[in-house]
C-alpha cells in the first residue's frame, strides 16, 4: 500500500532522520587465503614470464575472490618467481594485519607429476612436536591453507601449461613474521617453533569481533 498521492507532502522533520547510518562491518581474509592468492600468482608469473597484478582464487565455501598482487620478482637466475599479497584483516583486524605474505615457486623435476610441495620460509613458524596435525619439520601451516595453496597452484600449472613431467616447490614466508609470532598465541602453542607465525585459518574470511561467524562454514575449517 502507499500513501495517498492527494495528500500534501510535508518536509520531513530534521528529528525524524537517521543522524547516525550504521554500517555492515568488513570481513577480511586469513593468512592461508592471502598464500594460495600469492602462490597462484607466482605460478602464473613463472609460466608466462609475465608479472602479475591480481590473483583469483576459491575460498573452502565456494566462493571466488580476487586479491591485489603487490608485486612479483624474479630470482638472478630466472627460475624462481616471488609474489606478494598484503593481508586485509577487515574491520576490528588482528596482529597479522597488514602483514606481506609471500610465496616463491619454482620447478622441481624430482617430484611426481604435478606435484606441489611446501615448504617454510623465513616468518613462517616450524612444527617441533607432534599433535599440531602437521609432521614434525614442517612448516607450521595447517591442512585448509595447504590444500587451498594446492588447488590454486594446480589451477594455474594447468592453465599455463606446466611441464607434464615436473612438479613445483612453493616457499611461504612472512616478512617481520617472527616478530608478528610474539603477538599472536603462537607464543603459546606447544609444538610450534616461534620463529614465524601459525597459518591456521582458511575460511570464507575474518569476522570482525563485533559481528557473528558465517553461517556456512565447511567441516574442515579452522579459525584464524
Amino acid at each position: 500500500m502507499t500513501e495517498n498521492s492527494d495528500r500534501e507532502e510535508r518536509p520531513e522533520s530534521d528529528y525524524s532522520r537517521q543522524t547516525i547510518r550504521r554500517r555492515q562491518l568488513r570481513t577480511g581474509y586469513t593468512t592461508g587465503s592471502c598464500a594460495a592468492a600469492a602462490a597462484k600468482a607466482a605460478t602464473q608469473a613463472l609460466l608466462t614470464g609475465t608479472s602479475v597484478s591480481e590473483s583469483t582464487i576459491r575460498l573452502p565455501v565456494g566462493r571466488d575472490v580476487t586479491f591485489q598482487v603487490n608485486h612479483c620478482q624474479w630470482s638472478e637466475e630466472g627460475d624462481r618467481v616471488t609474489c606478494a599479497v598484503t593481508k586485509d584483516g577487515g574491520d576490528d583486524p588482528d596482529v597479522t594485519h597488514g602483514a606481506e605474505i609471500c610465496c616463491t615457486v619454482w620447478r622441481d623435476p624430482d617430484l611426481s607429476a604435478s606435484g606441489v610441495r611446501i615448504v617454510g620460509g623465513a616468518g613462517v613458524g616450524t612444527v617441533t612436536r607432534p599433535g599440531t596435525g602437521i609432521e614434525v619439520g614442517e612448516p607450521a601451516v595447517t591442512r585448509v591453507p595447504r590444500r587451498m595453496i594446492v588447488e590454486s597452484v594446480g589451477q594455474a600449472a594447468s592453465e599455463y601449461g606446466l611441464d607434464s613431467n615436473t612438479g613445483l616447490v612453493v616457499q611461504v614466508s612472512v616478512p617481520g613474521g617472527e616478530e608478528i609470532a610474539k603477538e599472536t598465541t603462537n607464543s603459546r602453542r606447544s609444538g610450534v617453533h616461534l620463529h614465524g607465525i601459525f597459518m591456521i585459518g582458511a575460511r570464507t574470511g575474518v569476522s570482525p569481533k563485533s559481528s557473528p561467524p558465517p553461517q556456512h562454514v565447511g567441516p574442515e575449517t579452522t579459525w584464524q
